[in-house]
């Protein structure tokens, strides 16, 4: 008989490890993650000002205090080599850091398949060579040929990375794209592929754009998370560098998303509601309300039953909404009949 050591919980060791930082409330050390967003929320410039701040020790984004810094590598698949110096040396002079002397190592091969052995071990032998501190890939669609949507074929890929991470004591950043039109849903379920994407990151940073406002949301395994860290591209001389910018006035006469029209029609139902009835009476498409259910479902605030969809709790509701978006409607948004 060999039992396995148990303890009473009060007598656990209250001393852990403390969370360690690469960037402070941006990325754990060590750790490995995506930076998605859908396309045009300015994901590269968020990578590349991570990588400028690590190399060169100063805050990122000039708010977010680097606690360990080191050199960086960088395969920018998309961007040529010259968009990336320009991007790189305008971020430098935004931080005011000497450009020539930044460690910051680029991989200058056309392509990089991490899917094939070859390209793997060649990855794994120029991360030897260099030691970074922080491994950036730019973006993960030109990385592979594999499914994205394939949980098995993804998570070869994915711990391939996860053991680069562990072997050689470095973070590990995937710039990822996100589904387009997904606000309705969390950032980490907006990206596009497998969700072993999702789990998969320690550190995980999400960037938005609605309208002419561009957030960061940060996520992490073993600290808290923050969201709708307002962020603008700035451009100062020949400097062009992202910023966080003061947080927008209310726009109360905003459109209600999505999640708040299925929320509000379901608070204004004496009975359960079926997806076809919120569909008509929200105005959107099926696919949109079923995203929305599901994003309500997970945050326990609808429970399905066999007649349809009903809020788990009475929620109040102030004004009710038009079904149009308008925000200013008169009439309920469903009957008594359900």
């Amino acid at each position: 008989m060999n039992p396995l050591p148990v303890q009473r919980a009060s007598q656990l060791d209250s001393h852990g490890p403390q969370t360690q930082w690469l960037v402070e409330d941006l990325w754990t050390d060590q750790a490995v993650g995506i930076l998605g967003g859908e396309p045009k929320c300015c994901k590269s410039f968020l990578a590349l000002d991570v990588a400028v701040s690590v190399a060169s020790g100063t805050a990122a984004l000039r708010q977010f205090p680097v606690r360990r810094r080191g050199p960086v590598l960088l395969f920018p698949a998309e961007d040529s080599l010259a968009v990336v110096r320009q991007r790189l040396e305008g971020i430098a002079a935004a931080a005011q850091v000497p450009f020539a002397s930044l460690p910051v190592h680029v991989i200058t091969a056309p392509t990089l398949r991490l899917d094939t052995a070859t390209d793997r071990d060649r990855l794994t032998q120029t991360v030897q060579e260099q030691q970074p501190i922080l491994l950036i890939l730019d973006p993960l669609i030109r990385l592979h040929r594999v499914d994205e949507n394939d949980a098995t074929q993804i998570a070869t890929l994915l711990s391939y990375l996860r053991q680069i991470q562990r072997q050689f004591h470095l973070a590990v950043i995937v710039v990822h794209h996100a589904r387009k039109d997904s606000h309705g849903s969390r950032p980490g379920q907006a990206l596009r592929g497998s969700s072993e994407l999702h789990g998969w990151g320690d550190s995980n940073l999400y960037l938005r754009r609605k309208g002419s406002h561009l957030t960061l949301s940060t996520e992490h395994r073993a600290a808290p998370s923050r969201d709708h860290i307002p962020l603008q591209l700035v451009e100062s001389g020949t400097s062009v560098a992202l910023t966080v910018t003061p947080r927008p006035a209310a726009q109360p006469d905003a459109e209600p998303t999505p999640l708040d029209r299925v929320r509000h029609a379901l608070a204004q139902c004496h009975q359960p509601a079926p997806v076809q009835q919120l569909q008509k009476l929200c105005g959107l498409r099926t696919a949109t309300v079923c995203s929305a259910l599901s994003e309500l479902s997970h945050q326990g605030t609808v429970v399905r039953l066999p007649q349809g969809y009903q809020l788990k709790l009475s929620l109040p509701v102030s004004q009710p909404i038009d079904p149009k978006g308008n925000g200013n409607g008169k009439r309920p948004l469903c009957s008594s009949g359900g």
